[in-house]
């Protein structure tokens, strides 16, 4: 299969206290602050990124949706794709500062559902993604401008949708990762993009493929996301180096601990990253151009594409090949690196926003 038209190429703000020179030592001036991170969106725009991540964690860094308004005046052709944590807010005031943030964007808004707890709920998987499933519907109905009388186990609510959804071009983008079961049946039902974390080609398109005939089954089709870490220089001698280095300060208990700082830090896609990281080989690639060393000091993605320009390039085409049209890059420092794959990558490929019908 092989995703038609331009990619989708996003980077990645670091809200969450997630920028390094070196994994593990911590530098004040790449902590997460309105600064440091507009910094980023701003390279991002600059660099002709067609979209940024705007992460979000309860306890770590600032706020996505805050910070998204802010960005709203400060940036005028990048999307922000706006990580909501779906169990942490009630439905409708949720919708009603998604819509506010999408008429301040003028439309420039995509939404990424995490199917979060409350803080300090412990919710099980399985019911934490009915939740979810609720959230989704009832919100993709009021920032549609469709009133909603739900009666669900989680989302029960008879309201109107906030005016100023009436006004916006409809519901924003969802998308949504996850890979039990729960969330591949969330994701069939209800996402517009499902988003994977990186893996083998192989994997990645046989989870293709499986994803587009659970949506089929739904009477939906979706579209496909990839979220990785790239390590981008002049030769792939350098890139190798440069990969080493992100690493090379790095102890397994240090680690450890900032994998562990994650709240979904013992989720199976999380448990997929360090199965893909033990299968490597001794110098952490788990095939050709896809470095899992980077996973040994994070948590959630877990693995780089490295190379020259052209072999980055290349691995990306190849996950084009599968039908995937979106991606999310990040890289440390991500102000640096934004700027290198910039300048390096993107004027490689064949990319804009992706477009999907309200």
């Amino acid at each position: 299969m092989t995703a038609p038209g331009r990619c989708e190429i996003s980077w990645f703000a670091a809200l969450c206290d997630d920028d390094y020179e070196q994994l593990g030592v911590v530098r004040s001036d790449l902590r997460s602050s309105w600064e440091h991170c507009r910094a980023i969106v701003e390279q991002a725009e600059r660099s002709g990124f067609d979209n940024v991540l705007l992460p979000s964690g309860y306890a770590l860094g600032i706020d996505a949706v805050a910070f998204a308004g802010g960005m709203a005046a400060c940036t005028s052709s990048i999307r922000l794709l706006v990580a909501v944590r779906c169990g942490e807010m009630w439905t409708p005031q949720l919708a009603r500062q998604i819509a506010t943030l999408d008429h301040m964007l003028g439309g420039r808004l995509t939404v990424n559902i995490i199917s979060s707890e409350m803080p300090g709920e412990s919710l099980d998987g399985p019911a934490r993604y009915r939740r979810t499933g609720e959230v989704m519907a009832a919100l993709r109905d009021l920032l549609s401008g469709r009133s909603i009388g739900a009666e669900g186990e989680f989302v029960s609510v008879d309201v109107a949708p906030p005016r100023i959804a009436e006004e916006n071009r409809g519901c924003p983008p969802l998308y949504f990762g996850g890979l039990s079961d729960e969330a591949r049946d969330v994701a069939a039902q209800h996402a517009d993009v499902y988003l994977m974390w990186p893996d083998t080609i192989d994997v990645i398109g046989d989870l293709v493929n499986e994803m587009t005939e659970r949506a089929s089954a739904y009477g939906r089709s979706l579209r496909f996301g990839y979220r990785a870490h790239v390590v981008v220089r002049e030769s792939e001698h350098e890139a190798r180096a440069a990969a080493d280095h992100i690493v090379a300060a790095l102890d397994d208990e240090t680690g450890a601990a900032i994998r562990a700082r994650s709240l979904d830090s013992q989720s199976t896609g999380v448990r997929r990253q360090a199965e893909l990281r033990e299968s490597a080989s001794r110098d952490g690639f788990v095939e050709d151009h896809l470095w899992t060393g980077i996973g040994r000091g994070r948590s959630g993605c877990g693995a780089a594409i490295v190379g020259d320009p052209h072999q980055v390039a290349g691995k990306i085409e190849q996950y084009r090949s599968l039908g995937i049209e979106a991606f999310i890059l990040s890289g440390y420092p991500h102000r640096d690196e934004c700027r290198r794959v910039g300048d390096l990558v993107l004027p490689l490929l064949e990319h804009g926003p992706l477009e999907i019908e309200p």
